[in-house]
């Protein structure tokens, strides 16, 4: 069973092709990958957008790098954990999919856990809403903050900020916006003019895709607004067009990513046996779905079907 598992890695900003209806698709800030059982739709592409194709045991333990945060910059980082469940509820909830890989997808989760419960805890990856947080409260000692989308990243920003200060909310998706304003009892800022968002010194943005969401007019004005001041962008493909760094007020995700680097031995040591473990517990899931598989196939009358 484990072994009809095939995994195509892209890099962030790449849509796959419509063909890929039954497989199970996550994007993130650095990637997109798609996941599919006994074929792979994308067999035909054949370009620099796919780093990673692998099959089998080799991709189950690469599902569990990613989950574990071991394939992100920020190296440990647990949002990605939120992000693939999010993309298994849309995945459940389709009409097509296929009834094995919900299976390995499921196993995937719990074999995740016990990887981090194991041998990554006390990493101390900081994750990217948690720099945001450090340097928008702690250091630049901010009393409210604009976040900018109503994805899974923009509600993990809220979690960080909303204890500490004061949160206003602004996204394309209104009925998403407003969804979590009321659960977080946040104030809305209303989409459409950027203008509005110039009154906020303190922004972390969210959204991320190939065009300009803010430009450098909107840059050049808002710093003239504003004496103290810290734009956080998160998002990626990096939706704003500007030359401004740090130092003028704008802090850019590889500036999250340096930030989140390691350097200590110790931390490095840890993960090279957190990877040991995962090629073992992918081994042991690949024998007890085959089992499984087999006995299935010898009871009589029982369906086998892939796709439900």
């Amino acid at each position: 069973m484990l072994e009809r598992l095939k995994l195509n890695n892209f890099n962030s900003g790449y849509d796959p092709a419509l063909e890929c209806s039954k497989s199970f698709v996550m994007k993130t800030c650095q990637r997109t990958i798609v996941l599919s059982y006994d074929h792979n739709p994308l067999e035909q592409i054949n370009d620099a957008h796919i780093h990673d194709y692998l099959q089998g045991k080799e991709a189950y333990t690469y599902l569990l790098e990613i989950i574990c945060g071991l394939k992100s910059k920020l190296v440990g980082e647990n949002e990605i954990v939120g992000q693939f469940k999010n993309a298994y509820k849309v995945y459940v909830a389709q009409e097509q999919k296929c009834s094995n890989l919900l299976q390995i997808i499921e196993k995937l989760f719990k074999d995740a856990k016990e990887i981090r419960t194991k041998y990554l805890l006390g990493l101390s990856q900081k994750t990217y809403s948690s720099i945001a947080r450090k340097h928008i409260v702690s250091k630049h000692k901010a009393d409210s903050v604009l976040i900018l989308g109503s994805g899974q990243l923009a509600e993990d920003l809220i979690n960080q900020f909303k204890k500490k200060i004061n949160v206003y909310i602004s996204g394309r998706n209104t009925e998403k916006v407003q969804k979590l304003a009321k659960l977080h009892d946040l104030t809305i800022v209303p989409w459409g003019d950027s203008k509005d968002f110039e009154d906020f010194p303190f922004i972390a943005n969210s959204i991320g895709f190939k065009g300009v969401l803010l430009d450098e007019n909107f840059f050049n004005s808002w710093v003239q607004k504003h004496e103290r001041k810290l734009f956080v962008d998160l998002g990626s493909p990096s939706a704003i067009k500007t030359n401004m760094d740090y130092t003028q007020g704008v802090m850019k995700l590889e500036d999250v990513f340096g930030e989140g680097a390691i350097h200590e031995n110790h931390k490095k040591n840890q993960i090279k046996i957190a990877r040991t473990a995962m090629e073992g517990i992918a081994n042991k899931r690949h024998d007890i779905f085959a089992k499984k598989l087999k006995n299935n196939i010898n009871i009589p009358n029982k369906a086998n079907l892939a796709y439900v």
